[in-house]
C-alpha cells in the first residue's frame, strides 16, 4: 500500500488525521501531511483506506500493492 496526499487539493477538513492518526497529520494551516507513505501495520492500513474514502476533497490517495509485491 502506498499513501499520498495532494496538498493543493486539501480543504483542511481533518478527517484523514482523525481517522488515521498514525498515517496522516495536519500542518499549522490545517493542510494534510503524510506521516507514513507505506503503512505496514494492519490497523494503519485499514484506517488509511477509510480516510481515503472519507476525504471530502479527494486529496488523500491510497494505492493498494499488486498481490505478491508487498
Amino acid at each position: 500500500m502506498r499513501v499520498s496526499a495532494d496538498r493543493t487539493v486539501c480543504v483542511g477538513a481533518g478527517l484523514c488525521a482523525l481517522t488515521a492518526p498514525g498515517v496522516f497529520d495536519q500542518d499549522d494551516d490545517g493542510i494534510v501531511t503524510v506521516l507514513t507513505a507505506e503503512p505496514a501495520a494492519d490497523d494503519d492500513r485499514r484506517t488509511a483506506r477509510e480516510a481515503g474514502h472519507l476525504c471530502p476533497s479527494g486529496a488523500v490517495r491510497v494505492v493498494e500493492d499488486v498481490e505478491g509485491t508487498e
